[in-house]
């Protein structure tokens, strides 16, 4: 698959970019041949950040994602977007006795919120021409998992999400997907379950592959999937 894709001449979006995750697609596109927009929230967040200086990596700093104006104003630059990639949101979890609103609405923001802000700009960005929308839901969206209910709530609106915005542009050629996975093996994961075994984690390189199979030319039948990337775990 990675000698197969190839993102030359087009643009992408990813958010969430200098995250594990997002930095692992970031550099997987790059490595494609694509031009790679990065919103940053905050400056500290480009601290060991590989493609801070990259010619093919665009960052706009100052950016917060659940803020409509920011969100337009990043996709109003002027990017001729090919593939937008929300990795963007947030964790949290706890028995719903001790879960707060505060904690609900922050969870849904984080996931919820952004993802839709995305999509919507990304639609008018893309419309008339050929695009593909990736977003991250999470394996609780399928498999249920207790003392989760406002992450898992958050998710399966980003996964309600994906599927209905894939049926809405089902004329268009722009395709939506969005993956689904486990327990990334990521450094905080690590330092947050010391004890589990890390080697059945997926890796965030693995999932990359799998992001921009679908945020990519290649793929020409795909839209409305909620595509597990659990690995072994």
């Amino acid at each position: 698959m990675a000698a197969m894709i190839s993102f030359e001449g087009r643009e992408a979006i990813v958010t969430g970019g200098t995250g594990a995750l997002g930095t692992a697609v970031v550099g997987r596109l790059v490595v494609a041949g694509a031009t790679v927009h990065v919103p940053v929230y905050a400056a500290e967040e480009l601290k060991g950040f590989p493609y801070r200086n990259h010619n093919a990596v665009k960052l706009y700093e100052g950016l917060n994602l659940e803020i409509e104006d920011d969100v337009a104003k990043l996709y109003d630059a002027p990017i001729s977007l090919y593939a937008s990639i929300h990795v963007a949101g947030g964790f949290d979890m706890g028995p719903i006795a001790s879960t707060s609103l505060d904690m609900w609405n922050r969870l849904m923001r984080l996931n919820a919120t952004t993802c839709f802000l995305c999509c919507r700009e990304a639609v008018k960005k893309m419309s008339g021409h050929e695009g593909r929308i990736v977003n991250v839901a999470a394996r609780p969206v399928l498999v249920p998992t207790g003392q989760m209910i406002a992450y898992s709530a958050s998710k399966a609106a980003v996964a309600a999400l994906t599927l209905s915005l894939a049926e809405e542009l089902s004329d268009s050629s722009i395709w939506v997907n969005a993956i689904v996975p486990s327990i990334i093996d990521t450094p905080d994961n690590r330092t947050a379950m010391p004890n589990a075994n890390f080697e059945v984690w997926p890796k965030p390189e693995e999932i990359a592959e799998t992001v921009a199979f679908l945020a990519s030319p290649k793929n020409t039948v795909t839209r409305g999937a909620l595509v597990p990337v659990y690995g072994r775990s």
